[in-house]
């Protein structure tokens, strides 16, 4: 059961920092129905959020320790991701000779 919770916080923690990095409402998207995308995933990233910080606060150091390399993990995939578009993005403009970023 604790290598299950360890698992559960750890994977709680992640999905907060895949959540905060999602862009979900489109150009040209209904802004009532935006708005509610938005508040509603806002929502989700808070509970859990609020979950991992009563997790952590069992003063117990495996959570803890799960719940920080949960976000670690998170924050990385995230910004390697982000890192590699942007580079398809710079190869794609470079090769075309429209713009490149120096």
């Amino acid at each position: 059961m604790y290598v299950l919770a360890l698992f559960c916080v750890f994977v709680l923690a992640l999905s907060i920092e895949v959540l905060s990095s999602l862009s979900t409402v489109k150009p040209g998207t209904n802004p009532i129905q935006g708005g509610l995308t938005q508040a509603s995933l806002y929502a989700l990233r808070m509970g859990f959020a609020y979950l991992v910080m009563l997790a952590v606060m069992s003063f117990n150091l495996g959570i803890f320790i799960a719940a920080v390399a949960g976000h670690a993990v998170g924050f990385f995939l995230i910004k390697t991701r982000a890192l590699a578009l942007t580079k398809s993005t710079d190869q794609t403009t470079s090769s075309t000779g429209v713009a490149r970023k120096v």
